[in-house]
């Protein structure tokens, strides 16, 4: 394989939803990437003429345009257009950095246990490291000598390349959960089928923080996401522990309390399809909980 020129092995997954200039220049800096991946990107039904301009400035992308929101699930949609054995994901505003891609492949073809690799992430502009890497190359989750990099308990869908088949074995992203903290959920699930996620220093991603965000709506959504995953999976005095924790340190305002309200709401099908998680995998959630509450990547504000 010439090691400068076009990857055969990874796709590039991006969602969005009216975010036209923000896609348009992530699509611009994925064009330029040595390794020429397929683009796929799912139009969450924007209304700004995202899917017009893309048609335009990028006819070589596949554009899918399933009519509504999917959030998260736009992803599995995009999977099911992939024919190569590695997936990246990047949102309208995360770019690949040139061989990072190709990194990524040969780590994976490298270790056939590893199901996810997650990349640096460097703030735009600028260039700093987001705070969430340091936790990431600091993960406490102990893991096998033969693992590339440090293991992890989870990954950042804007920032991870996975192995196409264990995506779509464990199910993908949760239509549930839809957007907010999904990646929990999917992650669990791969390690609870004996997949290893690791972080490998070595891969970057650039992000440039969109201002077309809905901060407080997103607030909502990951708390009760968080709540919903943690009663999904984990033992019972583990989700308690971890639902009082949030309860004390979330600001206390409508946006947390319809959170909290929401999860409540779902509480029927939580309990319905609740399938609590093998000991060896709960034992590495365990050993997150204080990097998490330390954590000032990982925060409900907004």
């Amino acid at each position: 394989m010439n090691p400068s020129g076009a990857d055969p092995r990874v796709s590039v997954v991006v969602i969005t939803h009216n975010r036209r200039d923000e896609l348009l220049y992530t699509l611009d800096r994925l064009a330029e990437l040595p390794e020429r991946p397929p683009v796929i990107v799912t139009d969450n039904a924007s209304a700004d003429g995202t899917a017009a301009a893309v048609a335009r400035r990028h006819p070589q992308v596949r554009l899918l345009r399933p009519g509504r929101n999917l959030g998260a699930v736009g992803r599995n949609l995009a999977v099911r257009h992939v024919t190569t054995p590695y997936v990246a994901f990047c949102d309208d505003d995360t770019w690949w950095e040139p061989g990072s891609l190709r990194g990524a492949a040969d780590l994976l073809d490298r270790f056939p246990g590893v199901a996810a690799v997650t990349a640096r992430i460097l703030v735009e502009p600028g260039g700093a490291e987001d705070p969430i890497v340091a936790e990431l190359r600091d993960s406490p989750v102990p893991g096998p000598d033969w693992l590339p990099g440090p293991a992890l308990g989870s990954f950042l869908a804007a920032a991870t390349v996975l192995r196409t088949d264990a995506f779509r074995t464990a199910g993908g992203f949760s239509p549930r959960l839809w957007l907010g903290g999904e990646e929990e959920l999917l992650a669990v699930d791969l390690a609870a089928a004996g997949w290893w996620l690791v972080y490998a220093d070595s891969l970057t991603i650039h992000h440039r923080a969109s201002a077309a965000r809905d901060s407080t709506l997103r607030r909502t959504h990951g708390i009760r996401n968080t709540l919903w995953f943690t009663w999904l999976r984990r033992p019972a005095r583990a989700a308690l522990r971890r639902t009082l924790h949030l309860a004390r340190t979330v600001p206390r305002d409508a946006a947390s309390l319809r959170g909290f309200a929401l999860a409540a709401a779902g509480l029927p099908w939580v309990v319905r399809e609740r399938r609590v998680l093998p000991a060896t995998v709960e034992s590495r959630l365990v050993l997150l909980e204080a990097s998490q509450r330390a954590s000032r990547a990982r925060r409900y504000t907004g």
